[in-house]
């Protein structure tokens, strides 16, 4: 409890031992003295429910979990150096600046990059991912251990708490695994759908459309 809340809640008990203490002291019961009574108990309880809500508001942040991956940085070769480079700066971000502590990037069938905590098993999307894919909607799974189909994920890192699935259309999606349960916030969710879009269309560009055969 933190100890703004822990001072209110000193103050409830007291008001309520001091509410209870004058009663019994009391000679006669009047009814002032029963309204006073009331209305102080009825304090000591609103401060009771201050520290409880004050306590709520202010959760204590959950542990890391302890992954095990080596810490590495994969990229596909088959792009750009201004694509490898975006791979490269979005990936930082997502590690510094979000809970994330794995991030892999699908793109058109393909493991494009790894980064974080990696391991070498080849990943494969499966029902999460490909829902994902199909509705061009990001999936948030904030405690893996209530998916069961969180087992997909294991060849990105064994036993991640938390996973963001966000998708780039049908091309591809960014995979983010988070230290700890519910670690990813909203704000952390628009961070990678942002990242994504952009991702989307810089991995997208450059490439020729093929040219339709002259007609006879």
């Amino acid at each position: 409890m933190p100890g703004p809340a822990r001072a209110v809640l000193i103050c409830a008990l007291l008001l309520l031992g001091l509410t209870v203490t004058n009663a019994g002291l009391a000679e006669t019961v009047t009814p002032e003295l029963q309204r006073a009574e009331v209305l102080a108990g009825m304090a000591a309880v609103g401060l009771m429910l201050v520290a409880v809500l004050w306590t709520r508001a202010n959760p204590k942040s959950t542990e890391k979990v302890p992954l095990k991956g080596e810490q590495g940085l994969v990229i596909g070769d088959q792009f750009s150096e201004d694509q490898q480079q975006e791979l490269a700066w979005g990936s930082h971000m997502l590690l510094t600046a979000t809970p994330a502590a794995s991030v892999l990037v699908l793109w058109r069938k393909q493991v494009v990059l790894r980064r974080g905590l990696i391991s070498q098993d080849s990943f494969q999307p499966g029902p999460i991912t490909k829902r994902a894919l199909e509705r061009d909607q990001t999936i948030s799974l904030v405690n893996t251990t209530l998916f069961p189909g969180r087992a997909e994920f294991d060849a990105m890192l064994p036993s991640l708490p938390a996973i963001v699935v966000c998708p780039m259309g049908n091309e591809g999606a960014v995979i983010v695994g988070g230290w700890s349960p519910r670690c990813f916030t909203c704000s952390d969710e628009r961070w990678i759908e942002g990242w994504a879009q952009r991702l989307r269309t810089t991995l997208g560009a450059g490439e020729v459309s093929p040219v339709p055969p002259d007609s006879a």
